[in-house]
């Protein structure tokens, strides 16, 4: 079994300390959090799915799965160690797939928990990646896919209606919209291929290209929507809104391109069609209550500069992805220290075509803990 190194608490917060210019001392996070919410979906997902088939295989978090499932590893999980906040726990857990394959559990809910995120969420959809009504291998997996606009209404559900203010509520979300869409405009290329060309395709692209990008720009404003209306006034005084990072530039970005020349460019733009019309829409949301993280340009400066945060590879991924085998979902949902690339991946970016490593995780929760140190919220 290959070992994928975890870092250990101390140096953790020797990480975060780096990150904020904290001194040996002052690294823990001051009293004023009583709990931290978080709302989003498989980058923030710390355990929805680990259940039948995927919790056999190992799996349940969407990136290199460690072997104890205690251990942190998602960055809502460090960020909690930092805060000395409960660690996160998934509200929902269960499956709605094949019976026979393991893969169909019953959902039970736990109001304690409160890591609303889930793998396949979308901002307002109830359809995304992973969930049966895709048909497909989706159908076999049967993954629940609550988007945040039910994701933050159960939670209001449960609290009485409103945040009691003292709460860090993390938000992040866009990026199972942009992989349907991605699907949907080389759906569309690709038909247009099928049926009349290369000609045919050519003039169906730019269409196709605009339908995705304006649909990633409703996407963005429906985010921005639901944190202002439904999460800041609704009496939570510290929110922290993470965008998209540059999804162009993983591996699943790569995959696309190669397959249709020039999607790259098509999901950079719906990439940052999201983060303008996110940004925009909280433009007059006060600052002193909603903080907006720019993941986008850190995870675009990673890959050009990956020695700069000491990455060895940001174009591989460090699953083992060939199914059934090693990897019985070709997925970092089932990934672990039994089914690695060969080598050294403790310092990759991708755990697999989209979703980081735990290292990966840990240079988010450094990007999120600064933002909260030069906002003072640290």
């Amino acid at each position: 079994m290959r070992s994928f190194k975890i870092l250990a608490p101390s140096l953790i917060a020797a990480a975060f300390l780096a990150a904020c210019g904290g001194g040996s001392n002052d690294w823990q996070a001051p009293a004023r959090y009583t709990s931290m919410i978080s709302f989003g979906d498989s980058l923030s997902d710390v355990g929805t799915y680990r259940v039948g088939t995927v919790a056999a295989l190992g799996g349940g978090r969407y990136s290199v799965n460690p072997a104890d499932p205690r251990t942190a590893t998602n960055w809502t999980e460090l960020l909690a160690g930092q805060l000395g906040v409960s660690a996160p726990c998934p509200y929902q857990q269960g499956l709605d797939g094949s019976a026979a394959q393991g893969f169909s559990v019953p959902v039970v809910s736990n109001p304690a928990c409160k890591n609303y995120a889930q793998g396949g969420a979308r901002v307002t959809n109830p359809v995304g990646p992973g969930n049966k009504l895709l048909g497909g291998s989706s159908a076999i997996l049967g993954q629940l896919t609550v988007p945040l606009v039910t994701q933050v209404s159960n939670h209001l559900g449960i609290a009485g209606g409103r945040f009691s203010g003292n709460e860090l509520v993390t938000v992040m979300a866009g990026g199972n919209d942009a992989i349907i869409q991605t699907a949907t405009y080389t759906g569309t290329v690709a038909a247009a291929a099928q049926s009349g060309g290369a000609a045919a395709a050519a003039a169906a692209a730019p269409a196709a290209a605009t339908a995705a990008v304006t649909a990633m720009a409703t996407a963005g404003a429906e985010l921005a929507s639901l944190v202002a209306s439904q999460i800041a006034s609704k009496g939570a005084r510290y929110v922290v809104v993470v965008n998209l990072p540059n999804v162009s530039q993983s591996p699943y970005g790569a995959l696309n391109d190669a397959g249709l020349p020039g999607t790259k460019v098509v999901i950079d733009s719906m990439v940052k069609a999201f983060n303008n019309a996110l940004k925009n829409g909280l433009a007059s949301t006060s600052s002193a209550t909603v903080l907006q993280v720019d993941a986008y340009s850190a995870s675009t400066d990673q890959v050009i500069n990956p020695a700069r945060y000491g990455l060895s590879n940001v174009t591989s991924t460090a699953c083992n992805l060939a199914s059934p085998k090693p990897n019985a979902l070709g997925s970092s949902l089932v990934c672990n220290g039994s089914n690695l690339a060969a080598g050294d991946v403790s310092k990759y970016l991708f755990a697999d075509q989209v979703h980081p490593t735990p290292y990966g995780n840990q240079l988010l929760a450094q990007l999120v803990s600064k933002a909260l140190t030069d906002a003072s919220w640290l």
